[in-house]
């Protein structure tokens, strides 16, 4: 596959970038999306200011700094991302809110920036602040939400808006046709989270991936839910039972929810975890690990099995080359 300037700046050989994925995001598989020419992003959003420098330097150890940093701006993150650069952190990724600020501090530590759009007018912005990439987020996506608008119509939007600004495209991507969909539509990379959430070296809890090798469209939500530590922050997670406990309790705001305020398990680093907090279980929680925060797209209904990185890396870009070639016959008079 011929590399996209997308691909020339992440210095990646495979257009796919795995989204954040909590405590899923350990130094031994971002390496291993390195290995076989993908690049991952890590999130320190919540990570306690303290363990921001011993992480993302545990991280750039294994993959060679190869990695972007994500950071939410719902809150103040100045910090963290002063702290991610001085670590020699060279690829910053940011979504919602006013990311001008953080640009400018990250374009002059000589970082480049990616920022998460939902709407072709934010990518005009993004372009008028010289965003290096954008990733245009659909409705369809699992983790936390910025756009509402499905990928087919917003990424072609968001393309034309960005006016030559390399364009990712996230959401309901999980195969090599979806891979070849968006590269039709002119993206230069897809930006993919579920699909990974079932991987091998992923260090989220075995009974997740599980969950959504199972799942269906039918057993996502978008909601507000797990707002711990992060409020007013749209997500779509998977339905579980703690889900539903919540629906057939009415949907009270919070403060007012089942179980609220209660420890419903703790992560392998020994933190616990209050019920509807925004984190994932990692591998190694102890606990209710089906109670908290199982982040996943409509593109559930595309993953049947849980495969090493390198398959479903190889997979995807064989397929989309073979959906490529096929395209111009069914057009064919």
């Amino acid at each position: 596959m011929k590399p996209t300037p997308l691909m020339e700046i992440l210095n990646i050989s495979k257009p796919i970038i795995c989204a954040p994925l909590a405590g899923g995001s350990s130094p031994e598989f971002m390496a291993e999306l390195v290995r076989v020419g993908s690049i991952g992003a890590v999130s320190v959003s919540f990570t306690p200011l303290d363990r921001v420098v011993p992480r993302l330097q545990k991280i750039s150890d294994a993959t060679g700094g190869k990695f972007a940093v994500n950071l939410s701006l719902l809150k103040d993150q100045k910090e963290r991302l002063i702290r991610a650069l001085d670590t020699g952190v060279k690829v910053i990724s940011v979504w919602q809110n006013d990311p001008t600020e953080y640009i400018k501090l990250a374009k002059d530590a000589g970082a480049t920036v990616i920022w998460t759009v939902g709407s072709a007018e934010d990518a005009k912005h993004a372009r008028d602040m010289g965003v290096d990439i954008l990733v245009a987020q659909g409705g369809e996506s699992g983790g936390h939400l910025v756009g509402r608008s499905p990928i087919m119509s917003l990424l072609p939007a968001v393309v034309d808006a960005a006016n030559g600004v390399p364009v990712a495209a996230a959401g309901g991507i999980a195969d090599g046709r979806g891979l070849a969909a968006a590269l039709c539509l002119g993206a230069q990379a897809v930006w993919m989270g579920s699909r990974f959430v079932a991987s091998k070296e992923v260090t989220l809890h075995e009974g997740y991936k599980d969950l959504v090798v199972k799942a269906t469209a039918d057993d996502v939500i978008d909601t507000f839910l797990f707002d711990v530590d992060c409020p007013d922050s749209r997500h779509r997670v998977l339905r579980t039972d703690a889900v539903k406990r919540w629906e057939d309790a009415g949907r009270p705001e919070s403060g007012k929810r089942p179980g609220e305020g209660e420890i419903v398990g703790k992560q392998p680093d020994g933190t616990p975890l209050q019920r509807y907090h925004v984190s994932a279980p990692a591998k190694g929680f102890e606990g209710d690990w089906a109670a908290t925060a199982l982040y996943a797209g409509t593109s559930v209904q595309l993953i049947h099995d849980v495969l090493p990185v390198e398959k479903i890396v190889s997979d995807m870009v064989a397929d989309a080359s073979a959906a490529l070639k096929k395209a111009p016959m069914a057009i064919e008079n």
